[in-house]
């Protein structure tokens, strides 16, 4: 027995080698590639793309650097330089983009000295000032920032600019509208996903009336907000570059399906599904979760939910125009603020409406939305 042991330990042993020897082989043999597709005339934009979504994403923040301007076509050596700082203060959102900056010491690596993170954070808002003056018809949201620390640590001020210009007009460019309507609309996207897959799962969760809240904060930081490890987020980010803007939200949609057991061995309930759904576990198989959505995405393509996502938005704003309808009979009758669980009330067409647990999720909701931005879809 004590042999067999013995040598079932070396075989795991000499496998692991093996292993990552392959592993190192892949590594080496992958970087060659997206060299060769960074250096083709024109990029090759195509095989840089599959690159980043491929196992392991662009591989290190020195290729990111390099990688990421390519994928975007973004000229780095054009960049517009940064405004006089009268002009950069002088902006409406610069007090709260000062405000949101000053807590971000979480996104900071653990361990950098304290003069080099102040320095950070400066330069982290007149980066983030920089796009807003130039672009004065974008919003700033709550969350802008937690996107931009994540380049400006890859990349530096000034690519990061480069990088989070662009996105900023093109795949962020819903989240920065002057109210949370298109924001909204993606939100929709969540459960039609999540149907395709699952729908037990679906009618599970839309029995809780839990909603999409939950996700938000993912939507609009591109996980930066809610993932602690920085190697995850960027390879999150590696994969959103290379991608159609809607496919964070198919990765939620994913991570939902991933905690399928769990979430459908809880209680049916909006609160307890709600303080489940909104903390991602740390220990997620991000790899695996990056091709499911990408799988999904092939599957089901937003041209295909789109009309269900239309339907969906359409419901909630039937239900929101509902809840005003009772907010004003509470308030003739003088009971303002004591309807919004059980009570029921004359709607404009002489019917009942039950307001329920959705209805106050979207009450929450927009305290939620003002919270995290000011977009929409």
């Amino acid at each position: 027995m004590g042999t067999l042991d013995s040598t079932d330990t070396k075989h795991d042993v000499d496998k692991k080698t093996e292993d990552d020897g392959c592993k190192s082989f892949n590594r080496r043999h992958k970087i060659k590639l997206i060299q060769k597709a960074m250096d083709a005339n024109p990029v090759d934009t195509r095989q840089l793309k599959n690159l980043a979504i491929m196992w392991g994403g662009l591989l290190s923040d020195d290729i990111r650097k390099k990688a990421w301007p390519k994928l975007l076509g973004v000229d780095v050596d054009n960049i517009t330089p940064t405004p006089d700082t009268e002009i950069l203060h002088g902006h409406r959102d610069y007090n709260q983009v000062v405000l949101d900056v000053n807590r971000t010491l979480k996104r900071f690596p653990p361990g950098m000295e304290e003069e080099h993170r102040m320095s950070l954070q400066d330069k982290l808002v007149d980066l983030i000032m920089r796009v807003l003056v130039k672009h004065p018809e974008l919003h700033y949201y709550q969350g802008y920032h937690d996107i931009c620390v994540t380049f400006l640590l890859v990349a530096g001020e000034d690519v990061a600019f480069a990088l989070m210009e662009w996105l900023s007009v093109n795949h962020l460019r819903d989240f920065m509208d002057s109210n949370m309507d298109r924001t909204k609309h993606i939100l929709n996207y969540l459960y039609p996903i999540v149907g395709k897959s699952k729908p037990q799962l679906r009618d599970f969760m839309e029995e809780s009336e839990v909603g999409s809240v939950f996700s938000l904060s993912w939507l609009i930081t591109w996980y930066g907000h809610v993932l602690d490890d920085l190697r995850h987020i960027v390879r999150l980010y590696d994969f959103f570059i290379a991608c159609h803007p809607l496919m964070p939200i198919y990765l939620a949609a994913v991570i939902v399906l991933y905690r399928e057991k769990e979430i459908l061995s809880s209680e049916c309930d909006m609160c307890v599904l709600h303080g489940l759904l909104s903390k991602i576990p740390d220990n997620l198989p991000f790899e695996l979760l990056i091709r499911e959505a990408g799988d999904l995405f092939i599957q089901y393509p937003p041209t295909q939910l789109a009309n269900e996502a239309v339907n969906s938005y359409k419901r909630k704003a039937l239900v929101v125009t509902g809840k005003k309808s009772v907010q004003k009979y509470a308030t003739r009758r003088g009971t303002e603020g004591s309807w919004f669980w059980r009570y029921l009330a004359p709607d404009v067409g002489g019917g009942y409406f039950r307001v329920t647990a959705f209805v106050v999720v979207a009450l929450l909701s927009s305290a939620a939305w003002n919270m995290w931005a000011t977009r929409e879809w």
